[in-house]
């Protein structure tokens, strides 16, 4: 598992610890029951707070992401298809009203956009 913070983003550390995992887990890079560091041990290498780990810990595992034994450490909870499905919607509308925008900004019709979604779908049917 690799795990880089960005002390110069905006973004807060235990954010970019949860989005990186969950990303991981996501693409397949973190396999279903595949043990995480513990959360002290990240936290040592990252040279952070214990607690920052534990939530991001905390917030995988409240999302289905990662399940905990206690005494053994948290591993990579079995792939639920519908909750990655749904994850995966909610990035396509968010790119998707990013294009709407920067689509009015360029006078696109509708009929545009959908020419170029048609493009870009061809090498993925």
């Amino acid at each position: 598992m690799h795990v880089f913070i960005d002390n110069k983003s905006g973004t807060p550390i235990y954010d970019q610890i949860y989005t990186q995992i969950k990303s991981q887990i996501i693409n397949g890079s973190l396999k279903e029951d595949e043990m995480l560091p513990s959360i002290r041990g990240l936290a040592k290498d990252l040279r952070i707070s214990f607690i920052t780990t534990k939530h991001a810990y905390d917030e995988l595992e409240k999302e289905g992401f990662l399940y905990t034994v206690p005494g053994k450490g948290c591993f990579v909870a079995p792939r639920n298809l519908e909750l990655l499905r749904e994850e995966n919607l909610k990035k396509i509308e968010s790119h998707m009203e990013q294009i709407a925008v920067l689509a009015a900004s360029c006078n696109l019709t509708k009929e545009d956009l959908k020419a170029m979604l048609d493009f870009c779908m061809e090498d993925k049917a």
